[in-house]
């Protein structure tokens, strides 16, 4: 796996990634705290945002793929990811809570349980990574769309 991470010029703190797969993603940072310090324009996410956004990614998609697999009639999966970091550099994760909230018809939560336990403990290389230096907790929601 390659990607390309690009400066995008001298006014700021944007940067442009590009993907093997052909996309694109932009990333900036806060704007200045202080005067002759390098700030971003806040026009784009911050890469420890794209971070938890990857990892919460990472997770939806094994939920709902081990759903599927298991033939749950899953119609809807989202995550809010609430994360602490570390005070100092470099300011590690060290918390970070995850709450699916996960539609269908009939689905068992216990079904939809174990698919974000399998997530979490075998699956999600982004979790796996995280773990080694934050706490990782998860709550889920189950909702029944009846037909």
């Amino acid at each position: 796996m390659q990607c390309t991470v690009q400066w995008e010029g001298h006014d700021g703190m944007a940067f442009t990634a590009h993907t093997e797969t052909g996309h694109t993603l932009r990333m900036d940072g806060a704007p200045a705290s202080a005067p002759g310090e390098p700030g971003g324009h806040n026009l784009a996410p911050r890469p420890m945002e794209m971070v938890l956004v990857g990892t919460g990614g990472c997770a939806a998609y094994d939920v709902v793929y081990i759903l599927k697999k298991g033939r749950q009639d899953v119609q809807g999966c989202s995550v809010r990811l609430d994360a602490e970091r570390a005070a100092t550099d470099p300011k590690v994760f060290t918390r970070i809570h995850m709450h699916f909230t996960v539609s269908g018809r009939g689905l068992p939560i216990a079904a939809v349980e174990r698919a974000v336990q399998l997530s979490h403990e075998k699956y999600c290389s982004a979790s796996a990574m995280l773990s080694k230096t934050a706490q990782m907790t998860h709550s889920v929601e189950v909702i029944d769309r009846v037909a």
